[in-house]
């Protein structure tokens, strides 16, 4: 593997994530009003995002987390989900709202939405901060997305690179120089 220079290049402002997820937010109070809520986040790329989310909301909910991994230390899909947490929920009858960073291939919503359906929600929809082209046209429950971004690599606002860049204000395009 040869040396790679990392750069980042901001794609959306803190600012700009900030409003969408109050607006977000609204909409799912208004759809969920009266019903009973779980919200399921995906883990580790939404935590921040669900947080966020989460304080704007004032509908009683549950809250449970489900640990998905699929990219490990690259920039692609390895294609393999490996899914935790799932077996302690308790959301029969209720409506799911699975809290979601990005929309990339499809395989970790599709593995994550499998397992929840046999769990027994009343409902069940999808919340995610991005998603990018290729989700776009998977024929999936998306009911809220935050912002639809180009196929690039991204990361920030709890979106990682080998475990890092979560921290960051902002969600960035990262590119690696040097790469073959």
């Amino acid at each position: 593997m040869s040396d790679t220079n990392e750069r980042l290049e901001l794609l959306i402002s803190e600012r700009r994530i900030r409003a969408r997820t109050a607006a977000l937010a609204r909409r799912i109070e208004n759809d969920y009003r009266g019903k009973k809520l779980s919200l399921v986040v995906v883990l580790k790329g939404a935590v921040i995002f669900a947080a966020d989310l989460m304080r704007h909301i004032t509908l009683p909910c549950t809250v449970d987390f489900v640990t998905a991994a699929s990219y490990g230390d690259g920039t692609q899909s390895s294609g393999n989900v490996a899914l935790s947490g799932i077996e302690r929920f308790a959301v029969d009858g209720r409506h799911v709202l699975v809290v979601e960073d990005i929309l990339d291939t499809g395989r970790t919503l599709a593995a994550v939405l499998d397992s929840l359906l046999k769990c027994g929600p009343a409902s069940l929809a999808l919340c995610a901060l991005l998603r990018k082209p290729a989700a776009a046209a998977l024929d999936q429950p998306v009911g809220y997305v935050g912002f639809d971004i180009p196929p690039d690599f991204v990361v920030g606002w709890g979106l990682d690179y080998a475990e890092r860049y979560r921290n960051l204000r902002g969600v960035y395009r990262l590119i690696l120089d040097g790469e073959r």
